[in-house]
């Protein structure tokens, strides 16, 4: 029963999992990222919005590469343990 029970809590915090990329350029040049924050939600981040300006951060639109969400496993063990009240979130963003 403890078994079946380990098993379905990591599956349930392993498919919260979740990472978006929006590429605007070639990025074979993978570098570091020029933003990085975490974005904190609450109550699961229902009608809640976060906004980053990639143009403001690279300094012109044609100088962003990409732009990454991610929900790591981390972000999601704090969205479990909270019940859904803390739901945190990184923002990446990639400059030439």
């Amino acid at each position: 029963m403890k078994k079946l029970l380990l098993v379905g809590l990591v599956a349930v915090l392993m498919a919260g999992c979740s990472n978006q990329r929006f590429v605007m350029q070639d990025d074979s040049q993978s570098n570091a990222a020029d933003y990085k924050r975490a974005q904190p939600f609450f109550i699961n981040g229902i009608g809640q919005r976060k906004t980053v300006n990639a143009a403001e951060v690279c300094g012109g639109a044609e100088n962003v590469v990409r732009v990454e969400t991610q929900q790591t496993f981390g972000n999601v063990v704090l969205s479990v343990v909270t019940f859904g009240i803390y739901t945190p979130r990184e923002a990446r963003i990639y400059c030439k």
